[in-house]
């Protein structure tokens, strides 16, 4: 196994920021069957992601990665790691 430095590979991906009133916009661009949510009592979504059910709370995003799964993002973790191409 090699020892060094390593940087992480370049990768596209698609998200949206959850608003708290874009949910439709959501469900066209991922599906309908693994973001849940919001409600009258809960602005929050429920995602099924590989690890199980995750909360994404108003202001993170929603990522759909290389292989086609969806995750939450918190925004200060998104601005590291990601840069806007188009």
């Amino acid at each position: 196994m090699p020892v060094g430095r390593f940087r992480k590979r370049s990768v596209v991906i698609e998200a949206i920021r959850w608003t708290g009133d874009n949910i439709e916009e959501l469900w066209d661009t991922f599906g309908a069957g693994e973001i849940y949510g919001p409600s009258d009592l809960d602005p929050n979504l429920r995602i099924d992601t590989l690890e199980g059910v995750m909360v994404a709370s108003v202001g993170d995003w929603v990522i759909r990665g290389v292989r086609g799964e969806l995750s939450p993002c918190k925004p200060n973790i998104f601005e590291a790691i990601y840069e806007q191409i188009n």
